[in-house]
């Protein structure tokens, strides 16, 4: 039988619930973290809840590759040094920070917000692949567009729901006459870019290899 937390204060109680509610964060974990928080100098906490709340209410998505932005465009996409016909398809934003951490990658990107997963109940629809495939469809409509000069790389986990998102944005692009690319297989089965060190992930960009379905 579990016996209930029994605190001395409601208000240390309820920052215990608020930090408790972050994943990864334990019962445990978050009164350790609240009572750190309760020695620090005021203005330090004043500080660390400020940061918390701007990033909420006035972080953006970048209106093209939907990458968190302090601006409608990200430094990224209105980064004239970069290569805006390659592609780097992710399923999020810490994705995105491990492959620019690598220094091996030079293109744009574009962040799903997830993979397809039936289960978790998570389609199509749900992340930006429509958003993905109408920028392909831009970049090949011109007249003086060459579409072979695209490339889409799919960064995507190497497991059954990394590797059916993959197919299903090939099926949607294939059209468009792009190179569609993924990553070397240097990354385990199902390992996630997240994890994977910087040199094992820059060696699976720059040695990518023609997606196969």
């Amino acid at each position: 039988m579990t016996i209930p937390e029994r605190y001395p204060s409601r208000l240390l109680e309820d920052a215990v619930q608020a930090i408790g509610s972050l994943p990864g964060v334990g019962k445990r974990s978050a009164l350790r973290l609240a009572l750190h928080l309760l020695r620090q100098p005021e203005e330090n906490v004043r500080h660390f809840a400020g940061a918390i709340v701007k990033l909420r209410e006035e972080a953006k998505y970048c209106r093209i590759c939907r990458m968190i932005s302090d601006e409608d465009v990200c430094s990224i996409c209105s980064d004239r040094s970069r290569d805006p016909k390659t592609i780097c398809v992710v399923e999020n934003v810490r994705d995105v920070m491990s492959i620019e951490n690598t220094g091996q990658y030079h293109g744009v990107y574009h962040v799903l917000g997830g993979i397809i997963s039936p289960i978790a109940g998570v389609g199509p629809s749900d992340l930006t692949i429509a958003s993905l495939v109408e920028r392909v469809r831009e970049m090949t409509s011109s007249p003086a567009a060459i579409p072979t000069e695209v490339e889409v790389i799919l960064a995507l986990s190497g497991d059954v729901e990394g590797e059916t998102t993959s197919f299903y944005i090939f099926r949607q692009i294939s059209g468009f006459g792009v190179r569609v690319s993924s990553l070397a297989r240097g990354l385990g089965f199902g390992d996630d870019l997240e994890y994977a060190d910087e040199l094992t992930l820059g060696r699976s960009i720059t040695g990518r290899q023609p997606f196969r379905p």
